[in-house]
């Protein structure tokens, strides 16, 4: 499976006050355990992003527990009042203990 690519798009400046809306995606297969591999019919082992947090200037805003059912890829949009300038960090992680991460800054004015 190739390396999983965060992606997030996210505004680089708000008013004060502004709803913002942020949206984040990332390039991964997202075994569930389920499927068996077609040349040796050995069950494929679940390999999932089971978690994913938002935070903002250090402060959790906004997390989720994903469960096989999700599919491939898995895209997660929130909103979110900009109050303060500061910087977004996005976090996954999956079944392997593998933590991916992206930063994006945001300026209130």
């Amino acid at each position: 499976m190739a390396k999983p690519k965060p992606r997030v798009k996210a505004p680089k400046k708000a008013a004060k006050g502004d709803i913002v809306t942020i949206k984040t995606l990332i390039s991964h297969k997202m075994e569930t355990g389920l499927r068996k591999d077609k040349k040796t019919g050995e069950i494929i082992p679940r390999q999932i992003i089971n978690k994913f947090i938002a935070k903002f200037n250090g402060e959790e805003i906004f997390s989720v527990d994903v469960d096989p059912a999700i599919s491939a890829n898995p895209y997660f949009q929130f909103s979110m009042k900009a109050e303060e300038s500061g910087e977004f960090e996005f976090i996954w992680m999956d079944d392997n203990g593998e933590t991916y991460s992206k930063k994006t800054k945001l300026t209130v004015s």
